[in-house]
């Protein structure tokens, strides 16, 4: 496994690449090792599951994942 900051580094590029995907571009490439990988809209979830994967991994090694802000839900009654 790669280290921590090979693996942020990492899921940094590839949410911007899903990012850029979701807001138009019509391909996006994502370095994975020595690999060059394209994404499309049409294979999107490849590379939302590459994603999870990497906050998984990052997880496992004692990092932390930025994730959304959560609060408390208050209910009246």
């Amino acid at each position: 496994m790669a280290d921590l900051a090979t693996l942020q580094t990492r899921l940094t590029e590839a949410e911007a690449a899903y990012h850029r995907l979701m807001t138009g571009a019509s391909e996006v490439t994502v370095q994975i090792l020595d690999q060059r990988i394209s994404y499309s809209e049409a294979n999107a979830n490849q590379l939302a599951t590459y994603i999870d994967r990497l906050k998984a991994e990052i997880a496992a090694a004692g990092g932390t994942v930025a994730g959304p802000k959560r609060r408390a839900l208050e209910v009246d009654l």
